[in-house]
């Protein structure tokens, strides 16, 4: 079978900048033709820009469950047939606050994004593949998802929510021949922090973290998109984010004691800094 990431029918949410970018740009210099989709249609047809005739820019609100409905309709007339690889990864940040401190608004808002938005992208194309009878998703997750970081609550409902999705998902495509990964990685160097609602002290935290331990989008997708032409559900780029997931499996209570330890501990010296 040729790779999936190959001469793909490719539709990318969040494809204006990150993560989705990258992906858009790579599958395109694999050969394919890129749907770059975009709730701010400008960002998109920036990307699109990049990658020229092989790429169409359209706006969409993945929270939006028309809005998915139209994408997918839009990716059929361009292709003149279904899209064949699909990377839910549109997404948004949250973090600064505990468990009844964030505001129900941010709640509905980083789920209607981060949850929901995948949700549409499976719902909407996942029938489309079955009648293809080839073909790949991708999910655009996160190691927040399983590593449940404090004052992260709804950004680790969203992510974990995305996780379980995608392993449902790929039980139910098991022998038809579509594949369905999930990327989780940690911090990444994009303008998620930047773009989200997150209070000023741990966007600077977060800020110096992605500086410091961060992958870059691009190699990140490039070994997402290989793991996914091999059939890979899991992909967790970095080595630590590998260490915290079996941690977290191996040692469930110790490892969440330790975590809000060492939190509390380095929220009591950011306060003196």
């Amino acid at each position: 079978m040729a790779a999936r990431s190959h001469n793909a029918r490719a539709v990318v949410t969040g494809a204006g900048s990150g993560i989705g970018r990258a992906f858009a740009i790579e599958l395109a210099r694999r050969g394919g033709y890129v749907i770059c989709a975009d709730i701010d249609l400008s960002r998109a047809e920036e990307t699109a820009t990049r990658i020229g005739r092989a790429a169409r820019a359209v706006p969409c609100d993945v929270a939006n469950l028309d809005e998915v409905e139209a994408l997918a309709k839009t990716a059929e007339e361009w292709f003149t047939e279904p899209a064949n690889l699909v990377v839910n990864n549109a997404g948004v940040g949250s973090g600064g606050h505990n468990v009844g401190d964030l505001p129900i608004e941010d709640w509905l808002w980083v789920l209607g994004a981060n949850l929901w938005g995948v949700v549409h992208g499976c719902h909407v194309f996942t029938p489309r593949l079955r009648a293809l009878g080839h073909g790949g998703i991708i999910n655009v997750g996160s190691a927040a998802g399983f590593a449940a970081f404090p004052q992260m609550s709804a950004y680790n409902v969203s992510k974990a929510g995305v996780l379980a999705l995608s392993e449902t998902l790929a039980a139910e495509l098991s022998g038809t021949g579509i594949a369905v990964t999930v990327l989780a990685p940690t911090f990444v160097k994009t303008n998620v922090v930047r773009d989200g609602r997150i209070d000023n002290r741990a966007a600077g935290v977060a800020e110096r973290l992605m500086a410091w331990t961060g992958m870059t989008a691009e190699a990140v997708v490039e070994r997402t998109l290989n793991a996914h032409d091999h059939g890979r559900l899991h992909v967790v780029p970095q080595l630590h984010a590998r260490a915290l997931w079996q941690l977290k499996r191996t040692l469930p209570t110790p490892y969440t004691r330790a975590l809000g330890l060492g939190f509390r501990l380095a929220d009591a010296a950011l306060r003196h800094i």
